[in-house]
């Protein structure tokens, strides 16, 4: 019987940059990161590529076709493929509130669209065989709570407006669920803003570290989905847990991060607290990452959902002193192997 070779195994860019900046440690260069990714290696096996920050100092958001070319040859030359683009949304990159004023909400479409040009012109060339790009609502939870269902129906037409931008260009839109973003701060909000979108061309990226916070309504108490007398020890309780989670965000995902969470929330620099994403073998982590990735990847009766044809690690907001050790990525990819032996697929490639 052949080896597992889907879905593959992505390595994430934006920790190098998420959370960095002057008010925190400085940003690991793009080079950097590709380097520790293409030298991971475990038994054998390697990770098939990374995600990619369209954001500096990683790579500019109005990149020529040169530059583009560059990219696609940084990947090549270590036999790496490039994978889902996350879009700077954010007012300090270049974006503005998806529920803010029309200039803001335009400045995040043009977003949108400058990474779509980049997303395709880099499936053009061949080294993005597939993937999504990623947005949020640049806006926080307090700002949207002031008036809900207004907020969450702009949030919705600035959606709709990227959602159509994208088409153009054969790309598909994940929100993020993240507890720090306004209108996706809880599973039922984030639901209902996505059914207000209404686009066959939307979805959700499931970050397993992200998403355990929305079990336990941080931001939402009143989508709590665990107990609140709720104990780690737990096992069984979390598990049903997760499985009303994944029973009705699974089928509007369409990219997932694989990770794991403590329980707590973390923020660095800039970036407002969320999910603490912790290292693979962190023996604080909450959740078996092979055996949760499973509520993922496989639908109601157990059988695989193929939706993407790879998944990514997320270690955001790690320290530079952390991310700069190759035992970071080995047991990282360690992890990614396992989740990918439980529940993966061999397709003839």
């Amino acid at each position: 019987m052949q080896e597992n070779n889907f879905p593959k195994l992505h390595n994430a860019s934006w920790p190098g940059v998420v959370g960095k900046g002057p008010d925190s440690e400085p940003p690991v260069s793009l080079d950097t990161l590709i380097d520790l990714t293409a030298n991971a290696e475990v038994d054998g096996v390697k990770f098939d590529g990374f995600d990619l920050f369209v954001s500096d100092p990683h790579m500019d958001i109005d990149s020529t076709d040169d530059g583009i070319k560059r990219m696609a040859d940084k990947a090549s030359a270590k036999n790496l493929e490039i994978g889902s683009l996350v879009a700077p949304v954010w007012a300090g990159t270049g974006g503005g509130s998806a529920m803010g004023t029309k200039a803001e909400r335009d400045q995040f479409v043009t977003q949108v669209k400058k990474a779509c040009i980049i997303g395709k012109k880099l499936r053009d060339i061949g080294v993005r065989p597939h993937g999504i790009i990623r947005i949020d609502s640049s806006v926080d939870p307090a700002s949207w709570a002031a008036d809900p269902v207004a907020n969450t129906k702009l949030i919705a037409q600035t959606f709709r407006e990227a959602c159509d931008v994208a088409a153009d260009y054969g790309e598909s839109l994940a929100a993020e669920g993240e507890i720090c973003w306004g209108g996706m701060h809880g599973w039922k909000t984030m639901i209902n803003t996505l059914e207000e979108v209404d686009r066959p061309n939307i979805g959700f990226q499931a970050d397993m570290a992200h998403t355990l916070l929305y079990l336990l309504g941080y931001n939402k108490p009143d989508e709590r989905i665990l107990p609140e007398d709720f104990k780690w020890e737990d096992r069984e309780t979390l598990k049903e847990g997760l499985k009303t989670l994944t029973a009705a965000l699974r089928p509007w995902t369409i990219d997932f991060h694989v990770a794991q969470n403590d329980g707590t929330v973390f923020g660095a620099g800039s970036h407002d607290k969320t999910g603490r994403h912790c290292l693979a073998s962190d023996p604080n982590g909450k959740l078996d990452i092979a055996e949760d990735a499973g509520f993922w990847l496989r639908d109601e009766n157990g059988i695989l959902t193929k939706k993407f044809k790879h998944i990514c690690w997320d270690g955001c907001m790690f320290p530079n002193e952390v991310m700069m050790q190759p035992k970071t990525w080995n047991d990282i990819l360690a992890a990614m192997i396992k989740v990918r032996k439980q529940h993966g697929w061999y397709e003839a490639e």
